[in-house]
């Protein structure tokens, strides 16, 4: 399902700090690079996991590429975070 694909691509603690950094601005990847402290390989391939999913965007200036957050991306991370009361509701059910 999408809310699983979109929970499973910021499951990953480097992913969800990249898309804290995004929220509200466009980054450059040069800016991106030294925040996580990870290779350029490894970051490249965390990008490219937001992108697929659909939560970010890069775009071409030059060398480099600018990163910003998709429109709604912030809505559809929170549409596929479960409701609490089903979740309630389901424990109650298997208990």
């Amino acid at each position: 399902s999408e809310a699983a694909a979109l929970l499973s691509a910021v499951a990953d603690p480097i992913r969800l700090q990249l898309l804290n950094l995004l929220v509200g601005r466009t980054r450059c990847v040069c800016d991106l690079q030294p925040e996580p402290a990870i290779p350029g390989n490894l970051l490249s391939y965390h990008l490219k996991v937001l992108r697929e999913a659909g939560l970010i965007e890069g775009t071409k200036r030059g060398r480099w590429i600018d990163y910003t957050l998709t429109e709604g991306a912030l809505e559809r991370l929170h549409a596929a975070l479960p409701d609490p009361a089903s979740v309630a509701r389901q424990l109650a059910i298997v208990r």
